[in-house]
């Protein structure tokens, strides 16, 4: 029977990762300790409002929600799950982020022998789209695909490497830094538009193939290895595990189309969104500049 609710002959810890929830609440506790009875300790240090200690959790809830929970474990049995997985941990996850934690503390990370002088680089805004596109684009050709997917320490490497170009992609569009600030208004939307298009032959490949592109979607034994990557080996033998359409109800062709779908269709959400939120901001401080501007015409005296 093609049942989702088959996840559960996986165990407890396929479905919830235990050891990954520890990690982000470790995360999670050593950001409220340096925010908390540890800010003095920084240079310019400031109290963080709630807004932004609640945009950091949020991105630790949702990262253990991609990572540790059914979803990641779906993610190697669904193709559209994988592909949502993708769009949250790149594209959602990275904002929440760089908004939640503090000026003061993106300086003591950022300002240190070496590390400036590479964030200084790889931020750089046409230097970031590039290597974050070219790095997911290149995830998801097929030969690449289905060796990352078969192996814990690639898995692990690549996954963490998108996810760092993912946070410096990010970083020129939404920084809180003055210094690092090189996008004006009008250059973030261009910023945004271009990231969009790079972004779309990838999943212009994967929306418009009419075969299965996957080995790990598609070959059994392939599969099965890449069900290694969150299941234990010891439950995986005991198991009978026919192949991928055991938990699937759609064709395997269609699942890879709707996992290019949900790619574009979270991408254009937090990219429109975004967008919105840039170009009425850009607006509006225009507006207040021309009326400056006006009343310094018009008044006797000098406007400050």
């Amino acid at each position: 029977m093609n049942s989702l609710l088959n996840l559960e002959m996986f165990g407890f810890r396929a479905m919830w990762s235990p050891y990954f929830f520890l990690f982000v609440a470790v995360i999670l506790g050593i950001y409220f300790l340096l925010i908390g009875p540890l800010r003095n300790r920084f240079h310019d240090s400031q109290p963080v409002p709630f807004k932004q200690k609640a945009l950091f959790a949020g991105s630790m809830i949702l990262l253990y929600a991609v990572k540790g929970s059914p979803l990641d474990l779906m993610g190697h049995l669904m193709f559209s799950a994988h592909m949502t997985q993708m769009a949250l941990l790149y594209l959602l996850i990275p904002p929440l982020m760089i908004y939640g934690i503090p000026v003061w503390m993106w300086r003591a990370m950022i300002y240190r022998r070496g590390v400036k002088q590479i964030v200084s680089f790889l931020s750089k805004p046409l230097i970031a789209l590039i290597v974050f596109n070219g790095f997911f684009s290149i995830y998801h050709i097929p030969l690449v695909f289905d060796a990352v997917k078969t192996d814990h320490v690639l898995h692990a490497s690549v996954t963490i490497l998108i996810f760092i170009t993912a946070m410096l992609m990010w970083w020129p569009l939404l920084n809180e830094l003055p210094e690092w600030r090189e996008l004006g208004g009008i250059k973030k939307i261009g910023y945004i538009f271009a990231n969009g298009m790079l972004l779309t032959p990838a999943c212009a490949l994967i929306i418009f193939a009419d075969t299965s592109l996957y080995s790990t979607y598609s070959d059994p034994r392939a599969w099965v290895s890449a069900l290694e990557l969150c299941v234990p080996a010891s439950m995986l033998s005991g198991l009978n595990l026919t192949g991928p359409e055991m938990f699937n109800t759609l064709p395997l062709v269609e699942d890879q189309q709707l996992g290019g779908i949900m790619m574009k269709i979270i991408q254009e959400f937090v990219y429109g969104t975004l967008l919105g939120i840039i170009f009425f901001k850009w607006a509006r401080q225009e507006r207040e500049r021309d009326g400056l501007e006006e009343r310094k015409r018009f008044s006797p005296q000098p406007i400050k």
